[in-house]
C-alpha cells in the first residue's frame, strides 16, 4: 500500500516522535490552512486503510504507524527508479550526486558500499 503525500507526512511524524496523538501530529505539521479536524480525519482514513493503528485506551487516542520507515522508502524507490529512471540504478544515483552537495563522510560510506557490493 503506497501513502499518499499527506500521509507521508504523517507517518514521518510517527516514525520520529514515536507513538502520538493527533494534537500532537498536527501540532507538528506546521500547516497553517489545514485545521485539526482535517489532520485527525486523515488519520481515521490511516487507521482504516491499516496504516497505523489507535489505541483508545484513555481518553486521547494514541496513533501509532504500522507501516514501516524501510519497507515504505523501498517501495518509493522501486517505483521512482522504474517510472523516472526507466528502471536505471546508476541513473539515480548519479542525479542525486549530481543535484546535492555530498560531504566527504557520506563519499566515504558510499565506496564502502560500493566495495562492499563488488566483494560480495
Amino acid at each position: 500500500m503506497k501513502p499518499t503525500d499527506s500521509e507521508m507526512e504523517i507517518l514521518q511524524i510517527l516514525w520520529t516522535q514515536g507513538d502520538s496523538s493527533v494534537r500532537r501530529v498536527h501540532e507538528l505539521l506546521n500547516k497553517k490552512d489545514v485545521g485539526y479536524t482535517s489532520t485527525l480525519k486523515l488519520m481515521q482514513i490511516m487507521f482504516e486503510k491499516g496504516m497505523v493503528s489507535r489505541d483508545t485506551s484513555s481518553k486521547t487516542h494514541i496513533y501509532k504507524a504500522l507501516l514501516s520507515k524501510e519497507q515504505t522508502q523501498h517501495q518509493f524507490l522501486d517505483k521512482m527508479i522504474d517510472t523516472v529512471y526507466n528502471g536505471s540504478t546508476a541513473r539515480l544515483v548519479m542525479q542525486a550526486l549530481g543535484n546535492q552537495r555530498a560531504s566527504k563522510e557520506e563519499i566515504d560510506l558510499i565506496k564502502a558500499y560500493l566495495d562492499n557490493l563488488e566483494n560480495a
